[in-house]
């Protein structure tokens, strides 16, 4: 019975806080998807960034799916487990090990499908390098974009400086800042080279390779804390099947 009482606890405990979550995530997506004007508007006082730069209304609707299905979740194991209710417990129970097993799926599909996932990154840097060739330098939403990105994560195109090869910036044969080390003078094509930025991409791979202990650590952390809420309320729908 004391451990019956405990582990109830610890449901309601676990289940508020994802409770609670679901419901910011549900009211900042409400907030995004009713004032997404406002808000970027208010985004451009601070930089001039083109309306498709940000698709807050997906982004919004997006964060309401995501809250919704969180406080669904965290009712039904804190009722679920205050009330002894086998509905709710078996409910939570199913929705749990449906999360569970669409990530281990889709782990599975990453290492499975490389070839496929390769692809998919190298349709993304040709489509990426189109863009930077045409528009970096004309269009000002898009090379401020760009400026800020290289500029706070000291990095130089998507691969690095010859992305901007035939850009209307490089008319001049000038490259951006960013990809040459030095601080005086433009950035030529020798400084550049010389300089050896890493680009973006580049530079987001090295940062998740780096962290790829954390990574895995929290994946596994998850992956334990819905393991633990599937036997806890199992052992719940089942002692409340004794009652």
């Amino acid at each position: 019975m004391c451990c019956t009482g405990f582990l109830k606890v610890m449901m309601f405990i676990f289940n508020g806080g994802i409770f609670l979550a679901g419901l910011v995530i549900l009211g900042v997506g409400i907030w995004v998807t009713v004032d997404s004007d406002s808000l970027l508007n208010l985004v451009e006082k601070v930089v001039d960034l083109p309306d498709e730069v940000f698709k807050l209304n997906y982004v919004g609707y997006m964060l309401i799916g995501v809250g919704a299905v969180l406080l669904i979740i965290g009712f039904l194991g804190c009722c679920g487990a205050i009330n002894e209710n086998r509905c709710m417990l078996l409910t939570f129970f199913s929705l749990v090990l449906i999360i569970f097993i669409v990530e281990v799926a889709g782990g599975i599909v990453l290492f499975v499908f490389t070839d496929e996932v390769d692809q998919i990154f190298n349709n993304l840097e040709n489509d990426v390098i189109t863009d930077i060739q045409a528009n970096y330098g004309k269009d000002p939403g898009m090379t401020e974009l760009w400026n800020i990105t290289m500029e706070q994560s000291r990095c130089c195109g998507y691969k690095n400086y010859t992305d901007f090869y035939g850009s209307p910036f490089n008319i001049g044969g000038e490259y951006p800042p960013p990809c040459c080390h030095s601080s005086t003078g433009p950035c030529t094509s020798d400084l550049a080279r010389i300089s050896n930025v890493k680009g973006c991409f580049v530079k987001l791979v090295e940062l998740l390779e780096e962290n790829s202990i954390i990574i895995a650590g929290v994946a596994i952390g998850i992956a334990s804390l819905e393991i633990a809420a599937m036997v806890v309320s199992m052992v719940l729908y089942c002692n409340a099947g004794k009652k």
